[in-house]
């Protein structure tokens, strides 16, 4: 099949943002940060993002200190906060399965719907951290067992959210004659709230194409994100469904190419090599698990790292005019979406809606008036 679509390629991108809802931001690195992890710095950040071209936001889940992130916000009460401050921004709230009962937080998400006029999302994630299991006394499953379990989770999920008496029978889920009221808020094209997952793995990528609306890659350059959107995008076919592509990526957007690339050596040179090594080995290990050794991380070097999602690998890092370029590249394989993070939030957030959306606009409306299909490369 191929990689790209029209469909993708007439609509114009959307952008989302990594909330800091956890402490030391999201570089593993001592460089200077004048990023919060506080409420009141996210309420600002939050509406001002939503007024520079981000479209959704989603809030980190993180149970316990670890690898730099001392101090944490729980995703799901900090997503209903920032909704609550916010008139347009969708808030994704990062969820673990095992930790979370897909019945309960049905209900927490249809509530948030409610409350903010449609705009709560999930993210689905199937971890990766063991601590946080099993110092709550929680059973860690092995890798493709935890990818079943979110499969489950999320078909129970739209199961309740649709059905009046909703019936489900699984491995770890069972539901019987049970109704949900209120439902989410449905509208045209979204059924239910908007259901987001991660994972590089096989067993990620099938589950995508199965079950999920949305799947988040980690970084990846032109030739990586061309297979995973390849591959999801042949298990959705197989169902009958179409998936949605986000892409991770780190941007350092400055005036000239050598103030980016000075960031970024600074950012790697001051970075808390203990913290950074610890979270690798953390990582590599829960990705070495999965049946066929293609786990999240599993290429990923020291530098890699030191941005939690590999964020620095997507090459976002120039000029406005160079990231642009880069970006609308990127759409031509099939992407729909770029979660982005920054160094320091409010300045770098303004100056993406100033400086580089703009251009990125520019350059799509270029495109969509030659009338080409999406390419396969660049």
């Amino acid at each position: 099949m191929p990689v790209g679509n029209i469909e993708n390629h007439v609509e114009p991108l959307r952008f989302a943002y990594w909330v800091p809802n956890v402490s030391g931001g999201l570089v593993v690195s001592g460089i200077e940060q004048r990023t919060d992890w506080g409420y009141d710095y996210n309420r600002r950040l939050a509406v001002l993002a939503e007024s520079n071209g981000f479209e959704y936001a989603l809030s980190q889940v993180r149970y316990i200190a670890s690898y730099g992130a001392a101090y944490q916000h729980e995703s799901t009460a900090f997503s209903l906060a920032l909704l609550l401050a916010t008139e347009r921004l969708k808030v994704i709230a990062a969820i673990h399965p095992g930790l979370w009962h897909p019945g309960v937080l049905a209900k927490f998400v249809a509530t948030a719907d409610h409350l903010s006029g449609g705009r709560a999302a999930v993210n689905v994630v199937s971890g990766w951290f063991k601590d946080e299991f099993t110092k709550l006394g929680e059973p860690w499953l092995e890798h493709d067992e935890r990818y079943r379990r979110s499969e489950e989770f999320i078909r129970v999920l739209r199961e309740i959210w649709t059905s009046e008496h909703a019936e489900f029978r699984g491995d770890f889920y069972r539901l019987h004659d049970f109704d949900l009221r209120p439902k989410p808020v449905a509208g045209p094209g979204r059924p239910h709230p908007e259901i987001f997952q991660g994972g590089n793995s096989t067993s990620a990528r099938r589950m995508a194409g199965r079950v999920s609306d949305w799947y988040f890659s980690n970084g990846r350059d032109f030739d990586g994100v061309r297979e995973q959107i390849a591959d999801v995008g042949a298990e959705a076919v197989l169902h009958g469904r179409r998936v949605r592509f986000g892409l991770n990526g780190f941007m350092i957007a400055r005036d000239t190419e050598a103030e980016a690339r000075e960031v970024l050596r600074e950012i790697v040179a001051k970075a808390d090599r203990e913290a950074v090594e610890g979270f690798g080995s953390a990582v590599r290990q829960a990705g070495r698990s999965a049946s066929d050794g293609k786990g999240m991380w599993q290429d990923s070097e020291f530098a890699d790292l030191v941005q939690y999602n590999d964020g620095f690998r997507t090459g976002l890092i120039g000029t406005p005019e160079q990231i642009a370029e880069r970006i609308v590249a990127y759409k031509r394989l099939g992407v729909d979406l770029f979660l982005l993070g920054f160094l320091h939030y409010l300045e770098d957030v303004e100056y993406f809606g100033a400086r580089v959306l703009p251009l990125v606009r520019e350059l799509e409306a270029a495109d969509a008036d030659r009338g080409e299909p999406a390419r396969t490369g660049s």
